[in-house]
């Protein structure tokens, strides 16, 4: 990257004098990019060594500071729906009506026996660093929740707290994957997925899915695309962006496969707890061996407070602490003891009647938008989207929300930010706002394809 800066070279911009060449008047420099370079002079100019050029202006002198970033950098794509947000709360501020269906967050502030809970242990001086793994009240306390909500024995000390499901990602990522390597993962899926692989050097190894295959990865696909490389399988169940659920036979098929190829088998439950019928089936009802990665953010409607949670085999543990304890140190402590409060029982009646809540938007938008003829072949079981084709009305998913946004007032996520496959032709709507909401978002799009 260039920067320009129409100054005299000072050693508070960065960089060292002794950096500068000698004959700095000789200097003739354009260069664009990390990785391309364009000199316009005598001398080639290596781009990425962390040096600064200047040449000799009428008004001072022009510092081109070449930075170098590492090649990494060119394969993590920008979270689209938080540029989405970024605009749609832009817009808010200048007095537009912007109805927001962008964000994989709940609308519901935190519940407010979790938020007394973090005050008090504020007012106790709870403000300490907590053990690397999480203080063992919460880790029992999830423990208790296996056993209350699915019937499961979970030993306290195979679970680690972790900086929201993201620090689940990163510790897994840490553990499971050398250079070179990759996890198999559906395209269209949760965008970050793949981008923390690309941190430690791996891949995340795209498979297409379609509403055939109701947009999820099965042990007969996952068996097509192992590759020599491949290192395990990482689903989610429900699923981001489509809210579809694998059922047990599926996440037993998956286990199979990843035992006969000596692979690892990473399960996303973060948003169990919001099921619409049957609730979604845990991996860890089928095996010890896999990891499961949960979050406090999306059932329990912390998502601010950045805590989530990793159930791993037993042996695992000590070195997921050890990376923990490099990566981490600590997650928030008092927000670990108001997340205690999120399985009383107080706490629970509002967290599921907050559910039942996402279930009846859900009833609403799914027929409202098909009956507009966006393509939603089939109703999710879990979450809070709709995963919906644009193709009567579109071609480029970017543009079409772009239009939405900008001339209707309407936020929604592209297809693009969750992969490759289907990409232009598909939309994200998150029913995470009000029904008054949601029926004003219908009536707008009624007014402009009914």
């Amino acid at each position: 990257m260039a920067l320009f800066i129409n100054k005299p070279l000072t050693a508070d911009r960065g960089c060292a004098r002794d950096a500068v060449p000698p004959n700095r008047q000789n200097y003739q420099i354009s260069v664009v990019g990390a990785t391309e370079k364009r000199a316009e002079s005598d001398v080639a100019l290596p781009v990425g060594e962390g040096r600064c050029y200047t040449r000799g202006l009428k008004n001072g002198l022009e510092v081109v500071v070449v930075m170098r970033f590492a090649d990494r950098l060119a394969d993590i794509e920008p979270f689209r729906v938080v540029e989405v947000l970024t605009r749609a709360k832009a817009l808010q501020q200048a007095g537009e009506d912007i109805v927001h269906m962008a964000a994989g967050e709940p609308d519901f502030t935190t519940a407010e026996p979790i938020v007394v809970a973090a005050q008090q242990a504020l007012a106790r001086g709870e403000t300490q660093y907590s053990p690397a793994a999480g203080i063992p009240q919460l880790r029992q306390a999830l423990s208790d929740y296996y056993r209350s909500d699915y019937g499961l024995d979970i030993d306290p000390q195979r679970i680690m707290i972790t900086p929201g499901a993201s620090g689940a990602l990163m510790l897994l990522a840490g553990l499971l994957v050398n250079p070179g390597e990759g996890m198999l993962m559906t395209d269209p899926g949760y965008p970050c997925n793949r981008h923390f692989l690309r941190l430690v050097e791996g891949e995340g190894q795209l498979v297409p899915v379609g509403p055939e295959q109701r947009y999820q990865l099965d042990a007969q696909l996952a068996e097509q695309h192992w590759r020599p490389n491949t290192c395990g399988v990482m689903v989610a169940s429900p699923a981001n962006p489509s809210g579809e659920i694998l059922n047990a036979s599926q996440l037993r098929d998956l286990h199979t496969l990843c035992k006969q190829r000596n692979g690892h088998l990473v399960v996303d439950e973060i948003y169990h707890g919001l099921s619409f019928g049957e609730a979604a089936p845990s991996v860890l009802s089928i095996t010890d061996e896999a990891f499961v990665i949960n979050s406090f953010s999306k059932y329990f409607g912390m998502t601010g407070w950045r805590l989530g949670w990793l159930v791993a085999p037993e042996w695992a543990v000590p070195h997921l602490e050890k990376l923990a304890q490099n990566l981490f140190i600590s997650m928030s402590t008092m927000g670990q003891y108001g997340a205690l409060a999120a399985f009383a029982s107080e706490s629970r009646v509002i967290l599921d009647a907050r559910r039942d809540e996402f279930a009846r938007r859900r009833d609403f938008l799914y027929p409202a938008l098909r009956d507009l003829g966006f393509s939603i072949p089939h109703c999710p079981a879990g979450a809070f989207y709709l995963y919906a084709g644009i193709d009567r009305f579109a071609k480029d998913s970017q543009q079409f929300c772009l239009e939405l946004l900008e001339e209707h007032g309407i936020a929604i996520t592209p297809g693009a930010d969750f992969g490759r496959y289907g990409a232009e032709k598909h939309v994200r709507f998150a029913y995470t706002t009000s029904m008054a909401q949601l029926e004003k978002a219908v009536d707008r799009l009624q007014r402009l394809y009914g």
